[in-house]
């Protein structure tokens, strides 16, 4: 079988599934796919150009998968939508939120998704500034949120013990900081929800934003 940078990324993603980000090295790639790690340089100089790749791809197949905004469909329910979507790919790998955090995309034919956005808001009458203030708070608030929620379930179906509002509340003084202590069981639980209540109040703010009669 040929070594390709496709196979290579493939090879990077499953690998991520199981060591982690921190195990991701080139060696251990290597080591799968059966070839010296001098083998990738020809294809990758190092490991953030990987990354870039492997972010690249995650929202390649993302993109692949979702429908364009209908005619119908408004702008808020379409950000919404968008957003689900990120958060899922992202939630399918492990560490998929670092991965995808400050990494650079390497196919150009991506922005063809992030024009179909902005169209969608400037159609719907945000000035350009505001569909893009818009648009990438929504993407940060959902990058960001993800990374945090995979500090507690790194994986489904595994969670990260040091993260129990039983055992934070034994690091909290509930006497001096009754609503810190409380803050527990709505900081590391329900995500879902948590999650849909802060996309609510980011599109309720851009709502204001509209002229008056959108």
């Amino acid at each position: 079988m040929g070594l390709d940078r496709e196979l290579v990324v493939r090879t990077a993603l499953r690998v991520l599934n199981e060591e982690g980000l921190e195990g991701l090295t080139l060696r251990r790639i290597a080591r799968e796919l059966e070839v010296q790690a001098p083998a990738l340089y020809w294809h990758f100089k190092n490991k953030d150009e990987l990354l870039d790749e492997m972010a690249t791809t995650m929202l390649r197949d993302m993109v692949g998968a979702t429908k364009r905004p209908g005619a119908r469909q408004s702008w808020a329910e379409f950000l919404a939508e968008t957003a689900r979507g990120l958060r899922r790919m992202m939630l399918s790998y492990r560490d998929g939120a670092k991965v995808f955090s400050g990494t650079r995309l390497t196919d150009e034919t991506l922005y063809a998704s992030m024009d179909a956005i902005l169209r969608k808001l400037v159609d719907a009458g945000f000035s350009l500034r505001d569909a893009v203030c818009g648009f990438s708070t929504v993407y940060n608030y959902t990058v960001g949120f993800t990374i945090e929620e995979q500090a507690v379930n790194p994986l489904p179906g595994q969670h990260n013990e040091e993260y129990d509002p039983e055992r934070r509340a034994q690091r909290v003084d509930g006497k001096r900081f009754p609503l810190a202590l409380a803050a527990g069981e709505e900081m590391f639980t329900k995500f879902d929800d948590r999650f849909e209540r802060g996309l609510k109040l980011i599109l309720g703010g851009m709502e204001q934003l509209l002229p008056r009669g959108r």
